[in-house]
Formats: C-alpha cells, structure tokens, sequence
C-alpha cells in the first residue's frame, strides 16, 4: 500500500498545487494515481473544488471527495454549521486503504493544517496519517512566519508518531525578499534534511503541459521529479 498525505502548516499554503503535482508526475510515469479529498469546506453543492484544480492540472480522474460543507470553516465546524453529520476519519482510513489496494500511489489532501478537527472527537489528519502508516508531505510558505509554523507542524507530528516524507514550499515568488531567501536555509534545519521541492507563485495558472514540467523541475527525485535543492539555494545566493 502506497499512501501519502499531504498537509500544510495553515490554509492558503498552496496544497492543492503540490497534491496535483505530486499527481501529474506519478501518472507521467505510468503510475495509476488516486487522490482523495475526506472533506472540502468553503464549497457548495455543484462548484469546481480542489479536486477539480488536480483534475485540470494533473489530468488525473481517479478523484473521490467524502464530504462537502458550504461555508469556509474547519472540517468538524463547517459540518455543524452545516447540520451535516461530520467526516469520520477512521472511515476514510478504510476507504483509503481499499483504494490502495488496487492503485500504485493514493495521494490523499488534508484540510487547513495537521491539527484541523474533521469531528467533535477531535480527529485530524495527523490521526489519519498514523492509521494508515503513511508519511507525510508539509507544504509550508516562504516568507516570515514560516520557520514557526513548519517547527510546531514538525513537532506535532514526531510527538504523534507520524512520518515526514518532505517539506515542500507552496509557491515561491518571482522576486523572493531576504526573510524568503533566508528562510530556505532554515527550513532546512527545522526538518533535519534538505527541502523535498519548491513550487512556483502562478503554477496553478499554467496549462497541464507546462504544469508537469514545473511539478518536474520543482519536487525532488523521491516524488519523480529533478529538484535539486542546493542548486535552488545557490540560485538565490545561499550556500
């Protein structure tokens, strides 16, 4: 069974882009791909939704949404807002694991960050990480803040027992300031190995074409792709 979860230190870091290009490059390479979303909030009824932008981009269709809620809120309180009953985890773990079964790599994108509650019992999906035995890919921003929120993702998921396949940065400005630059060695530290990919600002914009040869150039070699991560840094003047 091959899984990994993908997360980010908070919501707006850029998720979908890097679930879709974890997508675009498994199916460039013949691997058959399923991406799983347990629950999309901020999304009524009919709307295009984050497994949309990973069908656009990636050219994936093996896509499976378990729950939608309308209004933009956690998983657990948009499903109260809503008077829906909320996602159940532990039942999306097994609907994980019998896709797994069948499929070479089932990408599954959480909402918000590691600690957002899916129910009233507190579930996340740092639980649901644990549960399938996968690791999981952190997708944090580049600017100033972001050393914090990685470090306490990083910490909450050692303390849970969950394993880190990579960082990856979400989207990476054309003009990067010095905290961004700076931020990329350090990065580096919190995690305790080099960065698992840099994905540009505007990715989400570009066609499937240009979009796979973005997810190639920007995830590293474990994800399918080239991204050398001391080439990056020297790009931008670090050692």
């Amino acid at each position: 069974m091959s899984v990994l979860v993908v997360t980010g230190t908070c919501t707006g870091v850029g998720k979908t882009v890097v679930t879709a290009a974890l997508a675009a490059l498994a199916a460039a390479r013949g691997t058959g791909v399923a991406v799983v979303k347990p629950g999309q909030t901020g999304v009524a009824p009919g709307e295009a939704a984050d497994l949309d932008e990973v069908a656009r981009l990636a050219g994936v269709t093996d896509l499976h949404e378990y729950a939608r809620f309308p209004d933009p809120l956690a998983p657990a309180a948009a499903a109260r807002a809503a008077g829906l009953p909320p996602v159940r985890l532990a039942d999306a773990a097994g609907r994980v694991r019998a896709l797994a079964d069948v499929r070479g790599l089932v990408l599954v994108e959480g909402a918000g960050g590691l600690l957002v509650r899916y129910d009233d019992e507190g579930g996340t999906v740092a639980d649901l990480a644990r549960w399938l035995g996968a690791a999981v890919v952190v997708v944090t921003r580049p600017d100033l803040g972001t050393l914090n929120h990685t470090a306490l993702t990083l910490e909450a998921m050692a303390h849970r027992g969950v394993q880190l396949a990579g960082v990856v940065v979400g989207s990476w400005p054309a003009e990067p300031d010095l905290a961004m630059r700076s931020n990329l060695r350090d990065l580096e530290t919190i995690a305790a190995r080099p960065l698992a990919g840099v994905l540009p600002a505007g990715a989400a914009a570009l066609d499937p074409a240009e979009f796979l040869a973005v997810a190639s150039a920007g995830l590293a070699p474990a994800f399918g792709g080239v991204f050398d991560p001391a080439a990056f840094r020297a790009v931008h003047g670090l050692p």
